[in-house]
């Protein structure tokens, strides 16, 4: 029986890509180069199943053919907000992404940026490698302190959930939440958490506001001008979503002017470009979206995406399923 032919648009774990290689023909991007609008319309046009990352774009320009071959777009990560939903599932194409497995170390690494801008671990971590720290003093670099505060959470999915675990049980914090949909009572008292009806309700009630919502056109700006000055004046900005979902030019402001305390980012709108407005602000960290960073996450990210692919060719509903 032929094989499928599956396109990996990205360089993936050695582990998955040998057993893709195993139950597929598979077609490795071994460049590791990111493919165009005109290089995903012709592998559209030639693949039965093309494998994206959360950097690649699938819009209409890549969408503008007849009857493309590919029956699933089998998405390795999370959101999918890169991806046209609308022009696919009009060509009938199947979208699956691979949900559970990245969210505990995704807020490790929401819980670590958190940590280093309330404890200025940036900023000193720069001193020091620039040769400018000049030894201990009671003043230097001092920061404000993590346990027994108040986090909000936007977004209170998987990751959302970890993320109030470890600020929760790890540093006592009293969680907040917004979320778009009624949490149930269940899941709110794991971890003593109190959700509001808005995001501008919670802004003013938070020390630590991290972000764990979905991108898209629907969020872009999500966090803006009027609700960065809701924000307490010693209140930190956290972003392991989408970038796109903060106005980044609001957010350096109120860095550059400190109406808040500071921001810490993994994301970035229009990444890997960073907004050149962000770049001078020394009360943001900002890191190279790693929050699924971990071979064991990566791993399990990839072999998901194999299950999915698995479950379509063989007559199987994938499970997850996102059109």
């Amino acid at each position: 029986m032929t094989k499928p032919k599956v396109l990996v648009t990205r360089r993936w774990p050695a582990a998955v890509e040998a057993q893709l290689s195993q139950h597929f023909d598979a077609v490795l991007n071994t460049s590791d180069v990111p493919m165009t609008p005109e290089d995903f319309k012709a592998a559209l046009a030639s693949y039965d199943a093309v494998l994206p990352t959360v950097t690649d774009k699938i819009g209409a320009p890549a969408l503008e053919l007849a009857r493309p071959q590919t029956k699933i777009l089998a998405n390795y990560g999370v959101g999918f907000s890169h991806i046209d939903m609308a022009r696919v599932s009009d060509h009938g194409i199947c979208v699956t992404n691979t949900p559970d497995v990245l969210s505990e170390c995704t807020a490790d690494l929401a819980m670590t940026l958190l940590l280093m801008v309330a404890r200025r671990a940036g900023e000193g971590e720069r001193e020091v490698r620039e040769g400018q720290w000049t030894g201990w003093r009671p003043t230097h670099l001092v920061g404000t302190k993590v346990s027994g505060k108040t986090l909000g959470i936007i977004g209170y999915g998987r990751i959302g959930q970890q993320m109030a675990r470890r600020a929760h049980h790890g540093f006592g914090m009293k969680i907040i939440v917004q979320n778009r949909s009624k949490v149930a009572p269940e899941v709110l008292a794991e971890c003593g958490a109190t959700q509001v009806d808005s995001i501008d309700d919670l802004m003013p009630l938070c020390d630590f506001v991290s972000l764990h919502c979905p991108g898209g056109p629907e969020n872009r700006n999500l966090i803006n001008a009027s609700r960065l000055n809701l924000m307490r004046p010693d209140a930190f900005l956290i972003n392991t979503a989408r970038g796109e979902v903060i106005d980044e030019l609001a957010l350096s402001q109120a860095l550059w002017f400190e109406t808040i305390g500071g921001a810490a980012l993994d994301v970035f709108d229009g990444e890997p470009r960073i907004n050149p407005v962000l770049r001078d602000c020394d009360n943001l960290v900002m890191l190279p979206h790693l929050g699924s960073a971990t071979r064991e996450a990566r791993e399990a990210m990839g072999f998901r995406v194999i299950d999915n692919l698995r479950d379509f060719f063989e007559g199987r509903a994938p499970r997850d399923r996102v059109n």
